[in-house]
């Protein structure tokens, strides 16, 4: 039975220039070479499996072979190159660092040095993985580094540049090796497979360059794994099946399920994937990475993130065309919340199932928000029973615009004029606390991704929360940008504490501190004015900005509004800490205290 060998050492590139996606190192390295500025050290570091230790070898070849080509590279025939090639050569040695990793190894190197060469220019010493050496045998090594013999060049490989000592890193030319991009791993994977006669789908072999995250030796390991695997018929099917991956197409078909509200299929979907044996917690981050593909593939000027095969890249075009970018970044925060509670939840299945209702109430919330404010009584109470949540089956998006019209066609009854309500009468419904401020999306934030004027309305996590449980919304709807009533103070003030005594009922003793401490000023109309006394309450402040002009931009009925805080001077107090202190202040009350100190003979001290 013939010896099989692995891809990675059957396909090692034995030139420059078959070297895959290290471009800028193999280019400076022949420029060296024809220049003659070869350095006495040189430090190869980057990720594993990228090409350190191969393009180490290939140095070492190049610069002793005697009949370079015209492009600078060994021509594999003179007897330098032979002898390298068969692993006779006196002039190449190569020392791993992870098990020889002593002093007395460093001084057996050292004494190797001071040899010099019988054949050839050049002894190159190729140290691998050299953040393994101990403290001890760097600093035996400093002094060879610095000033090796003009015949001795040291080559480094290392995967963690931080654990050298500065002073090696010091005496050496360092060159950093990239991730090798997916592109680049497909397309040598390709040339392999056509080489070694194996049928192979594009598709397939992008899924594989993407597992690899860079590194050329694990595309390879898994390749030959899944070419004997499919006995030389690698296709996309047998390589997600192999690798344990999910497919594509489970989240083409989850993001329709939820664009059109069906939950019952989103949470059979889920229930599938899971039946798979794959975890939650993968399938919610594939979901925002499917997510964050789709508002990639919106834009064509970022289309080329994608790292996708072409054929994937089509559909998620596709697909991006049909979902508002509003679904998409409200979808986005869902998943990340959820990712972040996952871990800590007792009930990690409901945890994915929650957001999974939660995103396909997304489009109802944006339907009902974009209504126009000025409905009637009884359009509202339509509104709310079509919107209302039941135990039948989702309605889908158009089932729901449907009934959104049949609402505005009906006849709107007269709207008595509103009376007017006393300032200090004024409630509204306090605000629960939810999650951390850095999970949430403001209600009434508007994003530009176009560079049009139009902005995108992103519902709330409270909204969505609202819906999927069914309950009725009594919060102030959607306000556009376009609408900018002016407010009065005492308007102001009656929401600002509000808010500030639902924060202290909420335990956020220090935003209630904060709020109740000074009373809000208004500047230009829309500006705020916050006064604080120094920059942790300014930054207590910011974190709560969103959760706050959340509260206060509806009800004010302004979008613009805005806060800006300024620090005010603390009064200075004196404080009297010693005996002295006290008694010189009660002298300046009353100087005859002196009198009748000295003419008693008191101590000030006790």
């Amino acid at each position: 039975m013939e010896n099989f060998i692995v891809s990675a050492r059957k396909y090692r590139p034995a030139t420059f220039e078959t070297v895959v996606g290290q471009h800028h190192i193999t280019g400076t390295l022949k420029n060296a070479i024809k220049n003659n500025q070869l350095a006495q050290a040189f430090l190869f570091c980057g990720p594993r499996g990228v090409g350190k230790t191969t393009c180490a070898r290939i140095l070492a070849k190049t610069i002793n072979c005697t009949s370079l080509t015209a492009v600078q590279e060994a021509c594999g025939t003179c007897d330098s190159c032979i002898s390298f090639q068969t692993g006779h050569s006196f002039n190449f040695h190569e020392l791993d660092a992870a098990s020889n990793n002593s002093v007395d190894d460093i001084r057996s190197l050292i004494e190797q040095v001071r040899i010099p060469p019988q054949a050839g220019k050049y002894k190159i010493y190729i140290i691998d993985e050299v953040h393994m050496l101990s403290a001890n045998a760097f600093n035996a090594f400093l002094k060879t580094l610095e000033e090796p013999p003009s015949y001795a060049i040291f080559i480094l490989a290392t995967t963690e540049k931080h654990k050298i000592l500065p002073t090696i890193l010091s005496r050496c030319q360092i060159f950093d090796f990239n991730r090798i991009q997916v592109d680049d791993i497909s397309s040598h994977l390709n040339k392999i497979a056509i080489r070694e006669n194996i049928n192979v789908e594009a598709d397939g072999l992008h899924i594989i360059a993407q597992k690899a995250d860079g590194g050329l030796r694990d595309a390879l390991s898994m390749f030959d794994q899944i070419v004997s695997y499919t006995n030389k018929n690698l296709t996309y099917k047998s390589v997600i099946d192999n690798l344990n991956i999910l497919d594509y197409d489970y989240y083409f078909r989850l993001t329709q399920y939820l664009t059109t509200a069906d939950v019952s299929n989103a949470l059979i979907l889920f229930d599938e994937v899971l039946n798979n044996g794959f975890d939650g917690n993968n399938f919610i981050n594939g979901l925002a990475s499917h997510l964050r593909n789709l508002l990639v593939a919106k834009d064509p000027q970022t289309t080329k993130l994608l790292e996708v095969s072409e054929n994937i890249k089509q559909k998620y075009i596709s697909q991006s065309q049909q979902t508002a970018v509003s679904f998409v970044l409200t979808a986005l925060n869902l998943a990340n919340q959820c990712d972040l509670i996952y871990k800590n939840s007792k009930n990690q299945r409901l945890q994915v199932e929650l957001a999974l209702i939660k995103m396909c109430h997304i489009p109802s919330v944006l339907q009902l928000a974009q209504q126009p404010n000025h409905t009637s009584a009884t359009d509202q109470d339509q509104i709310k029973k079509k919107t209302n949540v039941s135990p039948a089956p989702a309605q889908n998006t158009a089932a729901v615009a449907t009934a959104y019209k049949s609402a505005e066609k009906a006849p709107a009854a007269p709207e008595p004029a509103p009376k007017p309500i006393p300032a200090a009468t004024v409630t509204a419904p306090v605000k629960s606390a939810g999650p951390a401020p850095t999970a949430k999306i403001a209600l009434n934030q508007k994003i530009n991704l176009s560079g049009s004027n139009t902005g995108t309305f992103i519902p709330s996590l409270t909204d969505l929360n609202r819906s999927s449980a069914g309950e009725d919304n009594d919060e102030p709807k959607y306000i556009s940008g376009d609408d900018r009533e002016e407010f009065t103070l005492p308007q102001l003030l009656v929401y600002w504490n509000e808010y500030s005594e639902s924060a202290k009922a909420s335990g956020k003793i220090n935003i209630y501190t904060l709020m109740s401490g000074a009373d809000p000023q208004i500047e230009d109309t829309e500006t705020i004015i916050v006064k604080v006394e120094h920059k942790l309450q300014e930054s207590l402040l910011q974190e709560e900005m969103v959760d706050l002009m959340n509260f206060l931009r509806p009800r004010l009925k302004n979008f613009n509004v805005s806060i800006r805080t300024i620090q005010m001077a603390r009064e200075v107090v004196n404080r009297l800490y010693t005996s002295t202190e006290k008694y010189q202040y009660l002298v300046e009350k009353n100087p005859k205290l002196d009198e009748f100190r000295r003419k008693f003979n008191l101590d000030v001290n006790p």
